[in-house]
């Protein structure tokens, strides 16, 4: 396993002795809402086999990945703060990762299109030699596209680094018809699970994560997995 650096991707200028995270994600969406949880990072992407083991549920996958992302940027570097994330979309037994190719995202979305399936981000944070991880679902119902419409989307790039080869932020296309959960879940950051994380580690975000959601829509039910709020 490896990892890559992108040069200069801090959030903010930390002041002397602020604790910067190392996001395992190069993704822009993640970024983003890492951004908000007002922590300063940098990106050190990591490189893992993401290929799901036969017979691999949704959530272990997610988890596993996630944890792997971690602690492959994590080793080597025992005092660093790592958080990563990986998300699967699934439709019963069938998981759908990010598409190989074009005809590919065609093949999911025709596959997803006016069906209920799961969005399930598993999330990790490595620190000191130990990993936390969680992961959170929602259920989310794509409205009903026709082929032209999907491949006018397809066309347009956007699904090729998604998960099931949507991004319900889209605003162009607005593939998502219902969504029961968290959005930003489905985005493939819940800033709720990466917050809880955080503070178990022992370096709580400085936002609470009712604040740091963009979409106003932070509430514990739909936001913590169900273990957490019994």
């Amino acid at each position: 396993m490896t990892h890559t650096r992108a040069p200069g991707d801090w959030t903010s200028h930390p002041s002397p002795g602020a604790f910067c995270v190392l996001l395992a994600s190069a993704s822009p969406r993640r970024r983003e809402l890492m951004a908000r949880l007002g922590r300063p990072y940098r990106v050190e992407a990591a490189d893992v086999d993401e290929t799901p083991a036969p017979g691999e549920a949704a959530g272990a996958v997610a988890l596993r990945l996630a944890g792997a992302k971690a602690l492959a940027v994590s080793a080597g570097r025992p005092g660093a703060l790592v958080v990563a994330a990986d998300t699967v979309v699934s439709f019963g037994p069938t998981l759908f990762g990010k598409p190989t190719d074009p005809a590919d995202a065609r093949r999911m979305l025709g596959a997803l299109v006016g069906r209920a399936h799961r969005v399930t981000t598993g999330v990790a944070v490595a620190f000191g030699g130990r990993l936390w991880s969680a992961a959170l679902a929602s259920r989310v119902w794509l409205r009903g596209w026709d082929a032209a419409e999907i491949a006018l989307y397809v066309a347009s790039g956007d699904p090729l680094d998604k998960a099931g080869a949507y991004a319900i932020q889209n605003e162009r296309f607005r593939p998502v018809a219902r969504l029961v959960g968290c959005r930003c879940n489905v985005v493939g950051f819940p800033i709720g699970l990466v917050a809880g994380l955080l503070e178990r580690a022992g370096h709580p975000a400085p936002v609470a994560a009712a604040e740091a959601c963009p979409y106003r829509r932070y509430a514990p039910a739909r936001c913590l997995p169900a273990a957490w709020r019994s």
